[in-house]
């Protein structure tokens, strides 16, 4: 099996931040994963960089991944579910 390589496609300053991020790839079909010091999650400092998360993606999604957060979308073009 061929290991794959990940590289960091964003920083974020928090989870909050990493898990919008996260979900915008994942609509894409995009494979993420988080790299974060536990102390930093847990707590939620965000001094001296613990806070930080690092989203990283397989070196092939790469381009994709930064394409898709590229996109910045406007009130007007989102469309939202109407009530049942």
């Amino acid at each position: 099996m061929k290991n794959i390589i990940w590289k960091i496609i964003y920083t974020a300053a928090g989870m909050a931040e990493a898990r919008i991020i996260t979900g915008r790839l994942e609509a894409e079909d995009i494979p993420v994963k988080l790299e974060y010091e536990a102390i930093g999650a847990i707590y939620g400092l965000t001094i001296d960089g613990l806070g930080e998360v690092r989203i990283l993606v397989p070196e092939r999604y790469e381009h994709d991944a930064k394409e898709a957060l590229a996109v910045i979308y406007d009130e007007n073009e989102i469309v939202w579910d109407k009530e049942p």
